[in-house]
């Protein structure tokens, strides 16, 4: 059975459904921060804003890099931040539960995360991927701040290790999913939201494609992981946050929906599951 969330009254008297009837749309992972879009950030948040995508969750990979992940999110009102490190980075400074849990108490830091396991870049003894995934898991206890997870040819220890740590006691989203659906099945009863990117509009996605047709939309959210993996028309192109609506578009075409019901949905969900966040203004 997979467990509904509780919606949290604050979203619930959000003046969200006025919003969604205009199909607003809210990225829940990209890396703004990056060299790439941060050189350009005006006009990054003028596509938002001219994409109807309200708000962005800004998220963290590594320590060198957050403050600058904060910086933005203090800056502007639509944006919000994540403390976390990427299982990718190997030679970095080590995450201590209390380093994440002491830049958590800034109001604008919504999450823990990005972090998970990923088996498909790196190889050899990755127990210290899977310490540094369990010390994210102890932070998001004590904060009680949602999960970002990244899993690639690992779900079957991210699966464990959640579990083991975390069962009943953390919740969060599996983000940028590409897995089957018998892992997305396994996440939500979890507690976990799957969030789909712009690999679900690839021509070559078809299982992914058959697992967007089934996670129910009240467990949903989308994304960009800008400046990675852009969306059909833009395939290749460096991605952003204002191309999140294609993502949602190619959803409610595989569901046989509108895509103001993609929108509606997803954005509620985002500000239900990160719940600091407050209520859509």
């Amino acid at each position: 059975m997979i467990h509904p969330l509780p919606i949290p009254h604050a979203v619930l008297k959000s003046p969200l459904a006025p919003h969604c009837k205009q199909t607003m749309f809210v990225d829940s992972h990209c890396h703004i921060n990056f060299p790439d879009l941060v050189a350009d950030l005006d006009g990054k948040l003028a596509n938002m804003r001219a994409n109807k995508v309200s708000h962005a969750l800004v998220v963290s990979v590594n320590q060198p890099d957050y403050p600058s992940v904060l910086a933005l999110a203090a800056q502007h009102d639509n944006l919000f931040a994540s403390v976390g490190v990427h299982p990718d980075y190997e030679d970095t400074i080590e995450p201590t539960v209390e380093w994440l849990v002491s830049e958590a108490q800034h109001p604008k830091v919504i999450a823990i995360g990005e972090t998970g396991l990923d088996y498909y870049r790196l190889e050899g003894d990755l127990e210290w991927q899977r310490e540094r995934f369990r010390v994210h898991i102890r932070a998001a206890q004590q904060t009680g701040l949602p999960l970002i997870i990244h899993t690639r040819s690992a779900s079957a220890d991210t699966i464990r290790i959640l579990r083991e740590e975390g069962q009943g006691k953390v919740n969060g989203v599996m983000h940028c999913f590409t897995e089957s659906w018998e892992v997305a099945q396994q996440a939500m009863e979890l507690g976990f939201y799957i969030s789909f990117s712009g690999i679900v509009t690839f021509k070559k996605a078809e299982e992914l494609k058959e697992v967007a047709k089934l996670v129910p939309l009240e467990r949903m959210l989308i994304e960009t992981d800008s400046p990675y993996l852009a969306p059909m028309p833009f395939r290749g192109k460096t991605n952003e946050p204002a191309w999140v609506k294609h993502v949602a578009e190619h959803i409610a075409d595989l569901r046989g929906i509108s895509v103001a019901e993609v929108a509606e949905a997803t954005t509620r969900n985002f500000f239900t599951l990160f719940a600091k966040a407050g209520p859509l203004q």
